[in-house]
């Protein structure tokens, strides 16, 4: 099952306690659909749990016995035709029928737990939320204008500031942003689904500070490299012209170390002196071999 259909799972475990919130919810479900006119309601969808929910929510909302779902995988589509069943459910929205273009009623989501399952209902009918491993996006999509920019403002109110846009003839509210898919996700009632969000940009973030400090650490080891090949190429410069000999006993033994050990840090090169030094001492005495490299000619001496 895809990320969408585990949330829509969970949000079908919210109890049905209170007969307004059923039907906010029914009235979010209506809106977001694919159709809702005064001859037919329906909803398509391919989620079991979604399915087993409809016939409930109807008769906790009207007491209207509706068959379920047909069994089976894929698709599923929940009709309703018969007038009288239509008329109590449109006159419950205050929608007459004979108008084509809904808009939304606010007087039935007065209240913070009825805007709460009206956006349940919304999502469970026409909403979708990425996979938070791949990327964070959350919509809602409508075919109604109205309703495309009613629902949107009452979001606002809420505290979430959808963006819009239309895909071919359809409306769509959508969120970006981590945090507020987080938030939203939580307010209509899928508190894991919200937590696996937050799980997900937890280990990006991770996975991201661990991969800026290997590249980091990658970088530094290819400097040490670097710098470690120029002073072998300048220690044999000057082993080649006979210049080494003549150098200071410190210098000759940072040298030879240096050759022996390529793969050493300054610091472990350092602990390797006789007497140990420090690495700032080290430093010096392998930029005095690099400079002698470069400027001295067969037979130059000099001291630390």
């Amino acid at each position: 099952m895809s990320f969408s259909g585990d949330v829509k799972t969970e949000l079908c475990r919210v109890g049905l306690n209170r007969r307004c919130c059923a039907r906010a919810e029914v009235y979010g479900v209506l809106l977001y659909c694919n159709t809702f006119n005064s001859r037919e309601i329906r909803v398509v969808t391919e989620n079991d749990a979604f399915a087993r929910r409809l016939p409930q929510l109807f008769k906790k909302a009207f007491h209207l016995s509706l068959p379920r779902l047909p069994e089976g995988e894929g698709k599923r589509a929940f009709v309703i035709r018969d007038p009288e069943s239509l008329a109590v459910i449109h006159e419950a929205y205050g929608a007459e029928p004979e108008v084509l273009a809904h808009h939304v009623n606010f007087a039935v989501l007065e209240e913070p737990c009825c805007r709460a399952a009206f956006f349940r209902g919304a999502f469970l009918a026409g909403g979708s939320v990425t996979d938070p491993q791949k990327g964070y996006h959350l919509e809602l999509e409508t075919s109604h204008l109205h309703v495309s920019r009613e629902v949107p403002a009452l979001m606002a109110e809420a505290g979430f500031e959808p963006k819009e846009t239309k895909r071919k003839s359809n409306y769509v509210a959508y969120f970006k942003r981590s945090g507020t898919i987080e938030d939203f996700l939580t307010a209509i009632g899928a508190p894991v689904a919200a937590m696996e969000v937050m799980n997900a940009k937890l280990e990006k973030s991770l996975r991201g500070g661990v991969n800026r400090r290997v590249n980091c650490d990658a970088a530094n080891l290819d400097k040490v490299v670097e710098a470690a090949q120029s002073q072998i190429e300048a220690i044999r410069r000057l082993e080649r012209s006979g210049a080494l000999e003549g150098l200071a006993d410190k210098l000759r033994e940072t040298a030879q170390l240096r050759l022996e050990y390529p793969e050493d840090t300054l610091s472990q090169l350092a602990q390797r002196c006789d007497p140990p030094i420090t690495k700032s001492a080290l430093n010096h005495r392998l930029r005095k071999l690099v400079e002698l490299a470069q400027t001295q000619g067969a037979g130059g001496t000099a001291a630390e």
